[in-house]
């Protein structure tokens, strides 16, 4: 254990002390810090396999590692990360989707981690990019390794809530692209895309072909929530449209 993590380890009981552990979701006391009630765990919808499919250009597809379906219970959780300021909550979306991800093989290079960008005004505005937290604790958990700036946003893009799936693209075309300085890392490595929910897939799909066009040898797509109509999810539900 290393000295930092001693520390914390013996600071805890302290902090437990201070601000008592509670469910993010209903607020009942917790026995730790990172976790939800029993009640709030049954209520997350986790996907039976373990991978979904992203169709993209050329009738390919890419897998998607989600940790849970879109519900009501991870829409909570999603806004109060996002929206709410609960950024201490990416450790737990993380383990959550590390639980999905494949082993990373002994001797073998890790996967890139990149998280989906944020164009720097609505960075400064937000203050973080969830995605980068998430890829960040995904890299502590031996997942891969976070390069939080190989992909970046360069044009302003409007909410894309609401927008049918042709409107999505047009959007987001030119968009996002690979980050000048990163090109060279991504070129014959294993891409992982992180991004808190994956809603129509317009914006993966956009990174995707941003990271294959820097010469990614494959990608995949992990996520906490994935938006799944046959799991009573609406287009205008999405936090896209919030």
């Amino acid at each position: 254990m290393t000295v930092v993590a001693q520390l914390g380890q013996g600071i805890r009981p302290l902090v437990d002390f201070v601000y008592p552990p509670r469910c993010p979701l209903c607020g009942a006391g917790l026995a730790g810090q990172d976790g939800l009630c029993g009640d709030c765990w049954s209520q997350l919808d986790i996907p039976a396999e373990r991978d979904g499919l992203l169709p993209v250009a050329g009738g390919a597809a890419v897998p998607i590692h989600a940790a849970t379906f879109y519900n009501d219970a991870s829409r909570k959780l999603v806004l109060a990360y996002k929206h709410g300021g609960r950024i201490a909550l990416a450790r737990l979306l993380a383990r959550l989707i590390a639980a999905r991800l494949p082993v990373v093989a002994t001797g073998n290079a890790p996967p890139l981690l990149v998280p989906v960008p944020l164009h720097r005004w609505r960075l400064w505005h937000r203050g973080f990019n969830q995605a980068a937290l998430l890829a960040q604790e995904l890299e502590r958990l031996g997942k891969g390794e976070a390069l939080v700036d190989g992909l970046v946003r360069s044009k302003r893009t409007p909410n894309l809530g609401g927008l049918g799936r042709e409107a999505r693209e047009r959007a987001l075309a030119g968009a996002i692209g690979p980050g000048r300085r990163r090109a060279g890392r991504i070129a014959g490595r294993d891409v992982v895309l992180v991004d808190d929910v994956c809603t129509s897939g317009a914006t993966a799909r956009a990174c995707v072909a941003a990271l294959v066009g820097a010469g990614a040898r494959s990608v995949a797509v992990a996520c906490f929530a994935r938006v799944d109509d046959s799991h009573g999810t609406g287009k205008n539900e999405t936090p896209e449209a919030l």
